[in-house]
């Protein structure tokens, strides 16, 4: 068995190390300075992602800061202030099931609602709000498990002092969660990241630099949705590459300062 483990654990890593190298194999050579800083056009026949790579951040953005005080928000009530247990094993349930449908569902929900119901045009803002349902199960069930890690002695010990319920929470209950937290932020990104299939309902297939504020209303292609429209309508698969490569390093980017700040706000806390 120990073997079997060993050979199982030895596989898996070779076709993470294969498919990462593979992918910067082919990418790499196609990153350029211009490709990075300049927007496609076809007038002078030259591509470029600076739209899209903006259009992740800023997507990054307002779903982050809108699922992060729901998410969490949701979880502290649940775990430290609903008295039903069958209401919060409903809860839990459904957001299981939820987290487990396909993004398609979750992008035709959003259009449906956000553009068609709402009058929200296709851009930033109705892509991010499709996202928040998308990984708000996420956030919930990652801080809803990072609290219940949290030793109860440590909720009495405070409220023994006179400490209030929230500040036992706040103070107490929060800074020790604090890793799970950032775990669930961790796993959101990845996902909102790697999400095309819902935004391209929602967020649209725009090539165009625009600003943040113009971008929330216009149509505005994330880095996936780009790789998905170069690689398969134009052909350029050395771009789509190159933008695989470029998305691979952005997301390692960003879990590296979301622990740091995790760790950060841990020893501050602590």
């Amino acid at each position: 068995m120990k073997i079997l483990l060993y050979l199982c654990a030895g596989i898996t890593c070779a076709l993470l190390l294969f498919l990462i190298g593979y992918i910067f194999y082919r990418g790499l050579p196609h990153i350029s300075w211009d490709l990075l800083s300049t927007q496609s056009s076809y007038i002078k026949d030259t591509i470029g992602i600076l739209p899209n790579l903006l259009n992740t951040l800023y997507i990054i953005l307002v779903a982050l800061a809108v699922v992060l005080p729901l998410g969490v928000g949701a979880a502290i009530y649940l775990t430290e202030y609903a008295s039903s247990r069958r209401m919060v094993a409903l809860i839990e349930y459904a957001a299981e099931t939820l987290s487990g449908l396909p993004s398609i569902l979750f992008g035709l929900v959003g259009m449906l609602f956000f553009i068609q119901i709402m009058g929200l045009q296709q851009g930033i803002l109705a892509g991010g709000l499709t996202l928040v349902l998308m990984i708000l199960p996420t956030i919930l069930r990652t801080t809803q498990e990072s609290l219940k890690t949290v030793p109860r002695s440590y909720r009495e010990g405070a409220m023994a002092l006179g400490a209030r319920k929230w500040r036992v929470v706040r103070t107490v209950v929060l800074p020790n969660a604090v890793d799970g937290i950032v775990t669930g932020c961790i796993l959101a990104v990845g996902r909102i990241v790697g999400e095309s299939a819902a935004l391209l309902f929602t967020a649209g297939f725009g090539l165009v630099l625009n600003g943040f504020a113009q971008s929330l209303q216009s149509s505005s292609a994330t880095l996936t949705v780009a790789l998905y429209v170069y690689a398969n309508e134009r052909g350029e698969t050395g771009v789509a590459f190159a933008i695989a490569a470029i998305l691979l390093v952005l997301v390692l980017v960003i879990n590296a300062a979301a622990n740091l700040a995790g760790k950060k706000l841990k020893r501050k806390r602590g």
